[in-house]
């Protein structure tokens, strides 16, 4: 008999494994199964620093392989014990390069007892782009992938994958090849990015930052600046305002930044370098962002796994829905709230972009999400789980938009002093437009008690005198009272609008 998956899982999925050998660190990610939205069910890693001395010996760290051997059986028994059905194997630039790693990859066959997938460059770049496109609505930009061996360069643009390179200018690399100064490393850096003279076609655009070491540099930059929200994916940092932070970290001078206590030690030595390359990209390419990714080669791979259609979805709509399944009271009420609430915003004026309107779906998607909780701080439980939910395809200020709509859907619509810190992630317009939904919802769900049928058949209906009535079938006019019109004279207020709740004549 099988062991039988918690009611907090997706009954449908099949979990897998993932081990992505890297030339400074080893990773095993167990996944819940092959989603557009992936979830990880266990994530382990280590820095094992297998490429650290390729340059001189042109081998792999002896003592580096002999530590990922000994781990490779402990992966192997975790995905095991995890139930994993499968598990990929994918090993980038040092097994590539090294003179000794055939020998290495044989040895980790036979502990793991699968094929291991020793990646090209062009591969490698190809699964990061893959990971962008898995990560992002749309990307528009420059990829790099900084590894600890090489630099992956390539041009997306939303589901299109354009020019790439693999550079050997990995944190690793760069710091043995510059023998430790970070000025020989932005000369050796800059005579590489010269084969790549397409990157001046990500002028104006997104660069979008793969690997360890610019997402540590990117929580270093965080901490500096005392940013609200530490959730990596789809932080953005500004390549002129910016650039001060950047010079200064490629200069050595961390020891003494603020939060560099929460960067690993083993990681911080390799920030400067990373700082160099990135200050080498904005010369080079000229981005409108530096954005940082979460996804990588891993999620990339993952990605190619799926069927074409389900490529083609929306991951922060996949997201929701999920968690709509698991936590709402009734996920068609919530999906019948989310198609609903585009007409009300039509009838209200209300015009969206596409980001806009997706935002406002998953905000209705997840509306529900903290219904277990005590009826005092579903608000907040529900703010939380949304802003640092591992959710993709969304920016920050979309989260905040999100958090914050179910936050005065719980607490009201007009205590100003609630979150202060998605406030200040979120625009002004994204503030109105959060409670303006609340108060839809707060209408809403008294009018259906959180379960589906109702919320179709409410109609808007503009009246001779300007007034707009959101009109209650007569089969359901038990549903109306003192409540939903208190709440609907709220919603009013905010939009400013002259709104009626009344039962439809017929």
């Amino acid at each position: 008999m099988g062991i039988k998956a918690s009611q907090g899982r997706l009954q449908d999925r099949r979990p897998l494994s993932i081990i992505d050998i890297g030339s400074n660190s080893i990773r095993l990610v167990i996944y819940e199964g092959i989603a557009r939205s992936p979830t990880v069910l266990f994530n382990e890693k280590m820095l094992a620093g297998l490429g650290k001395s390729i340059v001189t010996t042109g081998e792999l760290d002896p003592d580096g392989v002999s530590r990922a051997v000994e781990e490779f059986r402990r992966f192997r028994a975790l995905s095991e014990q995890a139930g994993a059905q499968s598990l990929h194997v994918l090993a980038t630039a040092a097994a590539r390069e090294a003179t000794n790693g055939p020998d290495f990859i044989a040895r980790a066959e036979e502990i793991l007892g699968t094929e291991i997938r020793v990646l090209s460059g062009r591969e490698e770049a190809k699964y990061s782009a893959f990971g962008i496109m898995s990560g992002f609505h749309r990307p528009d930009g420059i990829v790099g992938d900084l590894g600890g061996g090489s630099l992956e360069l390539v041009d997306v643009k939303d589901r299109d994958m354009g020019d790439g390179i693999t550079l050997p200018l990995g944190g690793l690399r760069l710091r043995e090849m510059s023998e430790g100064s970070v000025a020989a490393a932005t000369r050796i850096t800059r005579h590489e990015f010269a084969r790549a003279d397409w990157l001046g076609h990500g002028a104006g655009r997104a660069f979008y930052c793969v690997g360890g070491t610019w997402r540590n540099l990117a929580r270093l930059h965080m901490n500096v600046i005392g940013y609200p929200l530490e959730v990596m994916h789809y932080y953005e940092m500004d390549p002129v305002r910016h650039a001060a932070f950047l010079k200064r970290v490629a200069k050595g001078g961390i020891d003494k930044m603020k939060g560099i206590d929460r960067i690993s030690k083993n990681r911080r030595a390799l920030l400067p370098y990373g700082a160099a390359v990135l200050l080498e990209v904005i010369r080079a390419a000229k981005p409108s962002k530096i954005v940082i990714s979460a996804n990588g080669v891993r999620e990339g791979y993952l990605y190619s796994l799926l069927e074409e259609a389900v490529r083609e979805t929306d991951p922060l709509i996949s997201a929701a829905e999920e968690l709509a399944l698991l936590r709402s009271r009734s996920v068609t009420h919530a999906r019948e709230l989310a198609d609903w609430s585009a007409g009300a915003f039509q009838a209200l004026g209300i015009q969206e972009t596409e980001n806009e309107a997706r935002y406002r779906r998953a905000a209705c998607l997840m509306a529900d999400i903290g219904w277990r909780a005590h009826p005092e701080y579903r608000g907040t439980q529900s703010l939380n789980i949304i802003a640092h939910g591992s959710f993709s395809g969304i920016d920050h200020a979309g989260r905040a938009f999100i958090a914050l709509t179910n936050l005065f859907r719980h607490e009201g619509l007009f205590n100003d002093g609630l979150s202060p810190e998605m406030r200040r992630l979120a625009t002004p317009v994204y503030v109105e437009r959060a409670r303006l939904l609340g108060g839809l919802m707060r209408v809403v769900y008294l009018l259906s008690a959180s379960m589906p049928g109702i919320i179709p058949q409410l109609k808007w209906e503009k009246r001779d005198n300007g007034a707009l009535a959101l009109l209650v079938p007569r089969s359901h006019a038990a549903l109306m009272g003192e409540r939903p019109h208190g709440r609907m004279a709220h919603l009013a207020r905010v939009t400013g609008l002259d709104l009626t709740l009344e039962v439809a004549e017929s």
